[in-house]
């Protein structure tokens, strides 16, 4: 499906961009004065934690599952995380309507399992951890 071993050419990183916001808004930047003075430059911070998921990683799913054919989107996304990852699998899902899986450890966080399922993905529990 995707080779691994192959770097990203700046076409893919175009195609990404555009994938990715269709789906997830930009997150602003902020300056904060005293971090500025306090270290003696120009700080400014991306908070990436407020997206949909708390986490960058909805961009990273939301690129897979775009670029992805219909065949293959009906065949269900499946994976394994104990928490962000399954998170941006299981939002990118929803928004292309495909049906996820994401396979948790035992022990795995009670609030990133209960995200998961509110972004409509079957949870599996699997193993005590990985």
């Amino acid at each position: 499906m995707f080779p691994v071993d192959v770097d990203p050419t700046l076409q893919d990183l175009l195609a990404a961009l555009v994938n990715v916001y269709q789906h997830v808004k930009p997150m602003p930047l902020y300056r904060y004065s005293g971090l500025c003075d306090l270290v003696g430059t120009e700080i400014w911070v991306k908070h990436e934690n407020h997206h949909g998921v708390g986490s960058f990683k909805v961009r990273g799913g939301i690129n897979l599952v775009a670029e992805l054919t219909a065949e293959e989107r009906s065949d269900g996304l499946y994976t394994v995380s104990t928490g962000n990852h399954g998170q941006s699998i299981a939002y990118a899902a929803r928004e292309f309507g495909a049906k996820a899986t994401i396979a948790v450890a035992e022990q795995s966080n009670p609030g990133k399992v209960a995200s998961i399922r509110g972004l409509g993905a079957e949870v599996v529990f699997h193993g005590a951890d990985f």
